[in-house]
Formats: C-alpha cells, sequence, structure tokens
C-alpha cells in the first residue's frame, strides 16, 4: 500500500508541473486541466516517492512535479511493476501502459545533474475508473498485470 505524496498539473507540454494538492482524474482522459490527458496511453505519469528523495539526496534541488509526473506516490517502486498493473486511489482506477520513456531533448534537470529519473523511473498510466485524487490519499496495486 502507498500514499500520494504529490498531485501535480500543467497546462502546457514540455514545462514543468506544480503540486495542487486535489485534481478530478477523468475516464479515458486523463487529469482536468493538464497538458498531456488525453484519449492516449500516456493519461497520468506517475513516480515514486522515494527515487525522488534519492535523486535529491545526491544534491538535486527539485520539487514534486519537476520532471513532468502528475503523482509522486510512497511505497512503490513502479518501474519494476509489468504492463497492465492496476491501481485504486478513491474510485480512481488507473492501469500502467508503459514503463519509462526516451527522452529526446534533455531537460533542465539533466543539465544541472548530468542525469534525470523519469526516462527509466517514470511510469504512465490510462484512467479505466475516474474521481478525485488528493495529497494522503491511500494508492493501492489490485494486480500485478
Amino acid at each position: 500500500m502507498g500514499t500520494v505524496m504529490a498531485v501535480c498539473v500543467s497546462r502546457q507540454k514540455g514545462t514543468q508541473k506544480e503540486n495542487v494538492g486535489r485534481a478530478l482524474f477523468q475516464t479515458d482522459w486523463g487529469i482536468e486541466g493538464d497538458a498531456h490527458a488525453g484519449k492516449w496511453h500516456r493519461q497520468v505519469s506517475l513516480l515514486s516517492h522515494e527515487r525522488v528523495e534519492e535523486f535529491r539526496a545526491r544534491g538535486a534541488e527539485v520539487d514534486h512535479g519537476a520532471f513532468g509526473e502528475n503523482l509522486v506516490v510512497s511505497g512503490y517502486d513502479f518501474k519494476t511493476l509489468p504492463i497492465g498493473a492496476r491501481f485504486q486511489c478513491n474510485d480512481v482506477l488507473l492501469e500502467l501502459t508503459q514503463v519509462g520513456k526516451e527522452c529526446h531533448a534533455h531537460c533542465e534537470i539533466y543539465k544541472v545533474m548530468g542525469d534525470c529519473i523519469m526516462p527509466r523511473e517514470g511510469v504512465f498510466t490510462r484512467v479505466l475508473h475516474g474521481g478525485t485524487i488528493s495529497v494522503g490519499d491511500e494508492f493501492t496495486l489490485l494486480k500485478e498485470g
């Protein structure tokens, strides 16, 4: 079982997301008002809180949302889970669709640190059932693929 540490959105693609604390997740769309929402397989991005903290311990000054992630969740190492894994948070049901991503142009974090965790640690999900998620909510792995 995990805990939601941050809920982040951005109005434009290619920008860092801001922790808004609470958001509405729409079925087969993503987060209301987030630039990455749409009818595709990468509707909501997730990062492990523990991986973010490890990166911070290496000297990175990053806030939640800096990697472009929508949800920061403690208690899971997301990159180790298989495609098809499902998560429940309140009424929201998410399905893991992609692990990692190709980074075409290095972000500001990479330029400062020489590394960025999102391409290898970040995962992507689609919203199977909508609802609201807030910081502090319980986040549960229902099924591993």
